[in-house]
């Protein structure tokens, strides 16, 4: 069904990697700013799609929510919001049990890899407090690219950084509109489901997988061939 040889990984981030208790991050900044959760949560997802590509700063998208909720907002708190947002992450972070060791299967098996995320500016602040950025070959985060998946543009901008072809690649990803637009440039998806997740059938070019191991056998053939 995918083909080969496949000797490139593109990686998810959230859901997929890790999990983040954002709800927990949200209240945090409301109580920080003194306002209701709910109306800050809403005030501030009039901009996130924006946040997410980048053509709004998370500051700027900090204002617009206080001034939503009625506040004037300050340099200073502004700061102190930013830096909540950007430190918050890392403390409620949950590194998922097969994220280490897929990782490691993928450098053993000599397959290049890429983190590819849509999200916000505290995304790359937290790949460096746990050490995951240095892990992978290249790191494309929407927030900077200029695009979010499922945009083309989004994966052929980590394909090219890492001088591959389509062909030769496989998207790891939680989300299935992200995989079918991945498998539509001819990268075999794999959609990571795990245990209460909902495993529905899979699109041509993707397959379900429960655990990010279960991915392996997608690269078999490349290893198959290198072998002496």
């Amino acid at each position: 069904m995918l083909g080969g040889p496949r000797d490139v990984c593109l990686i998810d981030v959230y859901e997929t990697l890790l999990t983040v208790d954002f709800s927990s991050v949200l209240a945090e900044l409301a109580a920080m700013a003194r306002v209701p959760p709910g109306d800050f949560r809403a005030a501030l997802g009039e901009t996130e799609a924006s946040v997410t590509i980048g053509e709004v700063t998370m500051a700027d998208a900090l204002r617009r929510a206080l001034r939503s909720c009625g506040i004037e907002p300050d340099g200073s708190l502004v700061r102190d919001l930013v830096d909540a947002d950007r430190r918050q992450p890392s403390e409620t972070v949950r590194l998922h049990d097969d994220a280490n060791a897929f990782l490691e299967m993928l450098k053993r098996r000599g397959v290049r890899s890429a983190l590819v995320s849509s999200c916000a500016e505290n995304t790359r602040p937290l790949l460096a407090h746990l050490g995951l950025d240095v892990r992978v070959d290249v790191v494309v985060l929407s927030c900077e690219a200029g695009c979010a998946k499922p945009s083309p543009r989004m994966y052929y901008r980590a394909l090219a950084e890492l001088g591959a072809d389509p062909r030769r690649a496989v998207l790891v990803d939680d989300q299935s509109t992200y995989c079918e637009g991945a498998a539509a440039l001819g990268i075999a998806a794999a959609r990571i489901v795990r245990d209460s997740g909902d495993a529905r059938p899979a699109q041509p070019g993707t397959t379900v997988v429960r655990s990010l191991l279960d991915v392996e056998p997608l690269f078999s053939s490349r290893s198959s061939a290198v072998q002496p």
